[in-house]
C-alpha cells in the first residue's frame, strides 16, 4: 500500500493516496483526519505514512 501524501492547495489541505498508475485512490480532509484522531483512545500503532490504517497514541 501507498503511503499518503500530503497536498496543499493554498485554500484547503488533504492527505491522498495514489494508486499504481500514480492516479488518486482515496483522499481525506487533513481537519477531519486529525479531529476523527483526538475522538479515540489508540489501540494499535500506525507506521509512518499510514495514519489512516491505524492509531497513534498520544505524547
Amino acid at each position: 500500500m501507498s503511503k499518503r501524501e500530503l497536498i496543499d492547495t493554498g485554500t484547503d489541505k488533504r492527505y491522498v493516496r495514489r494508486d499504481d498508475n500514480g492516479q488518486f485512490k482515496e483522499s481525506v480532509d487533513v481537519g477531519r483526519s486529525l479531529s476523527a484522531d483526538k475522538r479515540h483512545k489508540a489501540k494499535h500503532d500506525a507506521k509512518p505514512g499510514e495514519g489512516d490504517k491505524g492509531d497513534h497514541k498520544r505524547k
